[in-house]
């Protein structure tokens, strides 16, 4: 019997399962909207649910933990400097999770996760800003 084990475990070791949550929590955070699993989409809610909770502490020790947990200073920045301050008077239900139908390789049942008042322009915005910055390079070197 399972009881009091929570989460499920996606056949991966507990380091590359808390390596996978980071990287979704990190492309989540940095674009608003991600699409993935509807099992994966569930298990990142309460991650990021409360990492939002610390960048609304926003005290230097909360960043610090959300830091250590995410891995990546400008997606902590981001987090408590924008989107900290969008939901500063919401007490939780930070996220939405809506079923998107079904992969079509293995008919996994897929999921959009996104904010709840999410910035649209965020979606792509740094995938667009990096090839900016790439297409502004290559004809300096050519």
């Amino acid at each position: 019997m399972r009881h009091g084990y929570r989460g499920r475990r996606f056949s991966r070791t507990a380091s590359h399962r808390k390596a996978m949550f980071m990287n979704l929590a990190q492309s989540l955070i940095t674009h608003e909207q991600i699409m993935t699993t509807l099992p994966k989409a569930k298990d990142l809610r309460p991650i990021v649910e409360k990492l939002v909770t610390l960048g609304k502490r926003g005290d230097l020790h909360a960043r610090r933990q959300a830091i250590a947990q995410l891995r990546d200073e400008s997606v902590v920045k981001k987090l408590f400097d924008t989107i900290a301050k969008r939901y500063a008077a919401r007490n939780g239900g930070y996220l939405r999770i809506m079923k998107a139908g079904f992969r079509y390789g293995d008919a996994a049942p897929m999921a959009v996760i996104e904010f709840v008042d999410r910035d649209v322009d965020a979606k792509g915005a740094a995938d667009r800003a990096r090839a900016a910055e790439q297409a502004a390079e290559a004809p300096a070197a050519a």
